[in-house]
């Protein structure tokens, strides 16, 4: 127990009791499938759910937009932490859907009309390997993002390719052609690992080889800026990916597609 916010060591705890105005000896739990420094957008998640837990703690009702914009403000503005928004949205929103960034910072979420066929069919062809270490985003991004104030070119250009990939991808999940997802996020992870140095290292390399190599793999990219963290692979032989995997040291980390966004879960003393 602290008795002041300055006390509080953890950033994202700190303002947002503070933001919201809370006594700061209040005791606070947080348990996560996922190291921090993954790329898995763990920051993000947390940050959402603690508010949402603080907004339960008043008894007052929040939409999922409330809790996205107050989850990036605490990061990005009052934090200084150069960090995107897609985090924020997808885990107060949750399921498959399009974000659209406007000028004017407004945020539009868009769920795909995915057919539950096809919704099943991307689940069974998706596998997620844990590398073995974590970083720290925040030097990457930095990096890309004075490059993008900058107006550098090749930054620019990089991300427009990731726009229009995604419009792609979304076009191509609900035609139900699932198939060639993996062929898109190869595409995807070839153009973002030349943004620059760090995105990606010759461990993380070599796996990416192997896998699409000799295990089968169709496409896949390092989940996150980049560095270290999770690979994320399509494939059409589960089982033979998964031993290659193993075989040089990866674990897997299993899971799902999540419909629900940010809940709270109540329970009676």
């Amino acid at each position: 127990m602290v008795e002041t916010y300055e006390s509080i060591r953890h950033p994202l705890i700190r303002e947002a009791l503070q933001s919201h105005e809370m006594p700061p000896r209040l005791e606070i739990v947080s348990i996560a499938d996922v190291p921090a420094g993954t790329g898995m957008g763990s920051s993000g998640s947390f940050l959402v759910g603690l508010l949402h837990a603080l907004y339960a703690y008043k008894r007052r009702p929040v939409a999922a937009e409330t809790l996205a914009r107050e989850a990036f403000d605490i990061e990005m503005n009052r934090l200084g932490m150069p960090v995107g928004k897609q985090d924020h949205y997808i885990a107060a929103y949750g399921g498959l859907a399009c974000q659209e960034y406007r000028a004017d910072d407004s945020v539009v979420i868009t769920p795909l009309h995915v057919s539950e066929q096809a919704i099943l069919e991307l689940r069974d062809s998706l596998m997620l390997f844990f590398v073995g270490y974590t970083r720290a985003a925040a030097n990457l991004l930095h990096v890309q993002k004075k490059r993008s104030e900058q107006g550098d070119s090749s930054m620019l250009e990089s991300l427009h390719f990731s726009k229009l990939l995604g419009l792609q991808i979304r076009a191509l999940l609900e035609s139900g052609d699932i198939r060639r997802f993996g062929d898109l996020m190869h595409d995807h992870w070839m153009r973002k690992r030349a943004r620059s140095e760090g995105i990606s290292n010759q461990r993380v390399d070599e796996l990416y080889d192997l896998a699409r190599t000799r295990g089968g793999a169709t496409g896949g990219k390092l989940v996150g800026a980049g560095g270290s963290g999770f690979l994320l692979f399509q494939t059409n032989d589960r089982r033979h990916l998964r031993e290659t995997m193993a075989e040089a040291g990866l674990s897997e980390m299993d899971f799902s597609f999540d419909f629900d966004g940010s809940v709270v879960l109540l329970r009676n003393h």
